[in-house]
């Protein structure tokens, strides 16, 4: 009994500190946190959950990937470093330039469009968005491999800090949307289309900022 205790509370720590770590993460605010944030003000909470469970799934897979050793290979590749490092930003400066763009009223790539008019595809696009930094693998794998040499982590180990900090995105972009959704009522269309414009800016903010320091 006192072994399985100890087992069960070691498991509750280590994705409790995945969790906090995760959750220092995601107080950088980036292009995730605004488009959740606008489609919950836009289109409202249920639109947005779909760009949460979006991001939630692709940061899964990435914790995935670098626990399986992708980030170490993609790390030993300075030609795969230089592909996604071009990738990225170009990503972020085409969905803001389609954003602004989109507030008014014009289609520059609907696809991508993250405007009121154009939020049907909201989990494809916080897919997209997200996997458009997957050097994120290689941040990850880094952090795993200081967890094996420093605290001397099991495989499971990892496994139990990933989900943790995996969780830590799902409740967060949740309160996120969940805010958004809040101050919608009080939010008139010519301010949303306002705050589309502004998430453009910073999109496009952050891809120049991406490329300078990739």
């Amino acid at each position: 009994m006192v072994t399985t205790n100890k087992g069960q509370e070691l498991k509750y720590n280590m994705i409790g500190s995945g969790f906090r770590f995760g959750m220092i993460l995601q107080l950088a605010i980036g292009p995730i946190f605004l488009l959740i944030l606008q489609t919950a003000i836009t289109q409202g909470f249920s639109h947005a959950m779909l760009g949460v469970l979006g991001v939630t799934l692709v940061d899964a897979l990435f914790v995935l990937a670098a626990i399986l050793g992708l980030g170490a290979v993609i790390n030993r590749s300075d030609s795969a470093k230089k592909l996604l490092g071009y990738l990225g930003p170009l990503v972020l400066i085409v969905f803001g330039l389609s954003t602004i763009m989109g507030s008014f009223g014009i289609s520059f790539m609907p696809t991508f469009s993250l405007s009121a008019e154009g939020t049907s595809n909201i989990f494809m696009k916080t897919v997209i968005l997200t996997i458009s930094s997957p050097l994120t693998i290689v941040f990850w794998a880094g952090v795993f491999s200081t967890k094996i040499a420093e605290d001397k982590l099991s495989k499971r180990s990892l496994y139990l800090f990933g989900f943790g900090a995996v969780l830590s995105t799902l409740i967060f972009t949740t309160l996120i949307a969940l805010v958004g959704n809040a101050v919608s009522a009080v939010i008139s269309f010519t301010l949303q289309r306002i705050l589309n414009a502004i998430v453009g800016l910073f999109l496009i903010g952050f891809g120049i900022k991406t490329y300078v320091n990739r």
